[in-house]
């Protein structure tokens, strides 16, 4: 590869790392063409699939301001940046690699903050962004629900003591 060719290889790594909300370093050794093809498929428009040297992806990941990812940069490595929903992605990483045990989810970085290949499989148990966010909206309607409920009780609440007081100055004949 020219000297030009790895300059623009890495400006365009750099770019990629910059641009992504997270990034997933995977090792793709021992899968076929049309086995990475179904994976690149399977990511949908959210992600990209990409092949790269480990040399070059240091590079950028050092330009990018990126270091714990040297760490991870063992082997043939293929990265997966993520533009999309993080969630959404990481589950089909990690359902593509419990269906192709070739495919081994080495770490990633999201949000500048490195994360190991345990973290990725946490990240990929979560809910969907949609689905917290529903569960968020109607935490909030019964917070809010309750809240007008308890408003509402302490007017009857004072009229029944109220009530209850002159009821009781009757009895008593005051």
């Amino acid at each position: 590869m020219a000297r030009a060719d790895k300059a623009t290889a890495v400006a365009e790594l750099k770019s990629e790392f910059e641009g992504s909300a997270a990034a997933v370093l995977t090792e793709y050794r021992g899968l076929t063409v049309a086995q990475l093809k179904e994976l690149r498929i399977s990511l949908g428009e959210n992600a990209k699939f990409a092949v790269a040297k480990n040399t070059l992806t240091k590079i950028a990941a050092d330009q990018a301001g990126l270091a714990g990812l040297a760490d991870l940069l063992a082997g043939p490595t293929a990265i997966a940046f993520v533009n999309g929903d993080v969630v959404e992605a990481a589950k089909g990483l990690r359902d593509f690699a419990k269906a192709n045990p070739l495919l081994v989810i080495k770490g990633g970085v999201l949000d500048g903050k490195t994360l190991d290949a345990n973290e990725i499989t946490k990240l990929a148990d979560l809910e969907s962004r949609e689905v917290l966010l529903a569960k968020l909206a109607g935490a909030m309607k019964a917070k809010q629900s309750a809240a007008a409920a308890v408003f509402a009780a302490l007017p009857t609440q004072m009229a029944q003591l109220a009530e209850a007081l002159r009821a009781k100055r009757e009895e008593s004949g005051e």
